[in-house]
């Protein structure tokens, strides 16, 4: 029999009840139950950005109305991984149809840039940062050809928390400050062209996100009422100024003044791909996924486990 001394059991008890949480069932882990609804729910990595879904649910919104009122908040409020400048893949089941959509936004680069461009230049590949990598951003498209095959409610309402919260300001989440203290530390560094930039060489993106000299730290309110009146505009007159109007215009001037080659050509040519997803098979389950690299990257990686668990599963088997 192994005996086990005073101090050491202690210890082991210590370490057991601080990964243990007060519940009477379910995995210790856990500090809530799991979310039960029979109606509807939405997850995202914000509380408010959890909570706007399911209010334009509540009022009769779709799962789509309530997926863009989300993604228009969490451009504001977790600038660092969305927003209008980006780029949107969907992945949509339709109950009505019995069908998986798949929606690709993806931003065409500029007509005007070509590979002997680069080579003029001596660069073998597009730069992380500057100019050079700028695309066509899809997001707004993607929003207004999700809305158009499964929205209900008006894209003024779904987009009317986002631009209020903008406008008036949220707390910064503590998972947000800390992206943003990261930023503070490599962002020069890692993501400018020369990395010999200064903050007081980005004076447009100071008076949003250093105001004070520096980001917010976690509990500051953050406010972005340059881009509440980006989404209004938006809002009040609809994809076409995002695209044929003074957004797209005002773009395309920036990206010029810095050495780009986007142009208003560039954006008014954009169209958003509805696209057959890919699939894979696991364990019985079908798993879908858009077609762009990073899915296609995934569900290899889904094949190669279930190849892996049925292996295991036969030799402990033979066991």
């Amino acid at each position: 029999m192994t005996k086990i001394s005073a101090p050491i059991l202690v210890l082991l008890l210590l370490t057991s009840l601080s990964n243990a949480q007060d519940r009477l069932s379910g995995e210790t882990f856990a500090t809530r139950s799991e979310v039960i609804a029979r109606n509807g729910m939405a997850a995202t990595n914000h509380p408010i950005a959890t909570q706007i879904p399911v209010e334009i649910l509540k009022k009769g919104g779709s799962a789509v109305d309530a997926a863009i009122a989300a993604n228009a908040f969490l451009g504001f409020a977790d600038p660092a991984m969305n927003g209008i400048g980006g780029d949107l893949f969907a992945i949509i089941w339709s109950a009505r149809d019995k069908k998986l959509y798949a929606l690709n936004t993806s931003g065409r680069s500029p007509k005007n840039l070509s590979l002997q461009y680069f080579k003029e230049n001596n660069l073998s590949s597009i730069p992380g940062a500057g100019p050079l990598g700028i695309t066509v951003p899809g997001c707004v498209d993607g929003w207004f050809e999700m809305h158009n095959k499964f929205g209900v409610m008006s894209m003024a309402d779904l987009l009317a928390p986002a631009i209020s919260y903008a406008r008036e300001g949220v707390p910064v989440a503590q998972e947000i400050a800390d992206m943003m203290q990261y930023l503070d530390r490599t962002l020069l560094k890692t993501y400018t062209a020369e990395g010999n930039l200064d903050w007081a060489d980005l004076p447009d993106f100071n008076l949003v996100y250093r105001r004070d000299g520096r980001f917010p730290i976690k509990g500051e309110i953050f406010r972005n009422e340059t881009l509440a009146r980006t989404l209004q505009k938006i809002s009040d007159e609809g994809r076409d100024v995002f695209y044929n109007g003074s957004i797209s215009k005002s773009i395309v001037k920036h990206v010029q003044d810095l050495g780009g080659f986007l142009s208003e050509e560039d954006f008014s040519d954009h169209k958003s791909e509805w696209v057959e997803p890919v699939s894979t098979d696991y364990r019985g389950y079908n798993e879908g996924g858009n077609i762009q690299g990073t899915k296609r990257t995934g569900l290899q990686r889904v094949r190669i486990c279930a190849g892996r668990f049925k292996s295991l599963w036969r030799f402990y088997q033979t066991r």
